[in-house]
This record gives C-alpha cells, structure tokens and sequence, in this order.
C-alpha cells in the first residue's frame, strides 16, 4: 500500500543454506562464505512523514529505540547530503514484528534495509543500491543483502554478493525459546576459522535442488554447545526429516540461530514434516518451540521495486 506521505513495506526473513568461517580479518571480523536466501516470513512496517525532521519509531520494541536498527537507518539517511538538500525530512516508524528476535532469521537487520529502501522514496533522496548498501553495511553485516534482494553467494564480511539462481523450495523453519547472541558465538574460543574457502562453482548444482545438502554451518557446534536446545531441536527436525526420506545434511542451523530447518522437496512434505515435529514435541517435556513455520523462499525482496 502506498500514499504520498507514507508506505506499507513488508521486511522478509532470510535463512543460510550454508555458512562456512574462512578467516578473520586483523580488525576482528570475520570472514565468510554463504548462500542467504529470502523467505516469506515478514515483519511489516509503515513509514510516515514527520514534517519536523524527528525520527519516531512506535509499534514492537525489542530494546531501547537509540539501539533499534530500523531507527539507526533513518538517522544514517539524515547524515547525507541527499537528505539536507529534501529539506530535512523525519519519519514516524511502525514497526510490527513477526519474525523472532535472535534465531539468525536477520528480522533486525531486514527492518534496517527496508527503511532504507522506503525512505529513500518516501524522502525522495534517490540514492541508489551501492549506496545505500554502503550505509546499510555500517548498521549490520547482513543489510547490504536484504538490500540486494536475491539469493546471493555471500563473502567477505557480507559485502560480497553475487547472485545465483535459486531452486524455489520449501521450508519448515522451528525455532526454540532462546535467544542467540551472535557476537557470543563468534566470539567463542573454540569456534574454528579455517574452512576452505570455495568457488561459487561449486555450489551451483546444489542451488539447483530444491533439498540443499550442500556444504554445513561452521556456527552450528558452539551454538549447541552454548544453547543445548538448540540441539535437541535440530535431533528432532532430523528424526522428522528420516521418515520422509530426507538426508541429515537437509537439516541445519541459520546464522548463529537458534533457529533451525529443513529444506523439503514439496509443499506436501513440508507439511507431513511440520505435524511430525507437533507430534513428537508433545510427546517431549521441556523444550519447547516459539515458532513452528512451513515457508517458501522468495525470489525477489518483496518491495525490490523501491
């Protein structure tokens, strides 16, 4: 929905298919290779004018609003030169989320990258891709790709993108009730750093398929390690997956989680997967899911147009 003065925007989640650690630069960032897809779990997001030049965020609030990324990337667009020659502009923005905090789904970070996009319009700043993607990088690592609005082979510390055609797949997404500090886990000693590197050749077949196999999540041992349910979670999905024929590798950890998926070859087994995994945790006691969700993954950003 779009009026002059303001926009409807919907903010997508993403998932790693895979996420190898290949070094760490002197500055301490740490360099990767991925595949991030886009899928359709969205938080939603509404932007207004404010015609006195104040950025207002209303709507669900994880923390203090200075440290709400949504906020920090209407403050970066009021650094440009863009912004003062519009007349210094403000925003009011809502922000409703669906997508759960901490489970490497990268909903703050999508928030960021869709006020970029809907401010850069609704401002009329007309700035482009790069650019924005310059300013999205300093507000968090995985902006820049939302911005890019694809399924991307990542590298570096995120800037790197590449695109690839994508295998449209379900998923069955299953988060815990804990969340996942990412800076915590790589910032785990006996998190190793020394993948080798690959060429985006080598994952092309695999990009292919709608059940990724391909590569591992090097996160995945030191978020168990720290967050056991994060385990027991991913033994489950995958006793799940074996009774529908689905190999183990099918079944991984996104980002830093804690959320954890499987890739499924067809809506249908998607959802047998889904009532598998209800059966088994009632028949569990203690862990327990915040969020049980059959997706698709997204060809393109749902507002790329902006």
């Amino acid at each position: 929905m779009t009026h002059s003065d303001s926009l409807h925007l919907l903010a997508p989640a993403k998932i790693n298919l895979f996420l190898h650690v290949v070094g760490r630069r002197p500055d301490g960032y740490h360099l990767l290779q991925s595949a991030f897809e886009l899928i359709d779990w969205a938080d939603e997001l509404h932007l207004s004018l404010a015609a006195d030049g104040s950025v207002n965020r209303a709507g669900d609030l994880l923390g203090p609003v200075d440290d709400d990324l949504a906020v920090r990337a209407a403050r970066a667009l009021q650094q440009t030169r863009q912004w003062q020659t519009a007349g210094r502009p403000g925003a009011n923005i809502l922000v409703r989320k669906a997508i759960p905090s901490g489970a490497g789904l990268g909903g703050g970070s999508s928030d960021a990258a869709t006020t970029l996009m809907g401010l850069n319009r609704l401002w009329g700043l007309g700035l482009g891709r790069e650019q924005l993607s310059e300013i999205g990088l300093s507000l968090g690592a995985d902006v820049p790709f939302f911005l890019f609005g694809q399924a991307a082979f990542v590298e570096g510390i995120g800037e790197q993108l590449q695109a690839y055609t994508a295998a449209p797949r379900w998923v069955l997404v299953a988060v815990p009730a804990c969340h996942v500090a990412t800076a915590r886990i790589f910032a785990a000693p006996e998190l190793t750093r020394n993948s080798k590197p690959l060429k985006i050749a080598g994952f092309a077949q695999a990009a292919q398929q709608p059940v990724w196999e391909f590569g591992r999540n090097d996160l995945e041992a030191v978020t168990k390690a720290h967050f056991p349910e994060v385990g027991r979670i991913l033994d489950w999905l995958s006793q799940a997956a074996a009774s529908e024929g689905i190999a183990p590798a099918a079944v991984r950890m996104s980002g830093s989680g804690g959320a954890v998926f499987c890739t499924a070859p067809s809506a249908e087994t998607a959802h047998r997967l889904y009532d598998r995994m209800n059966v088994l945790l009632q028949s569990l006691q203690g862990d327990r899911l915040t969020q049980l969700r059959v997706c698709q993954t997204l060809m393109q950003h749902p507002e790329q147009a902006l």
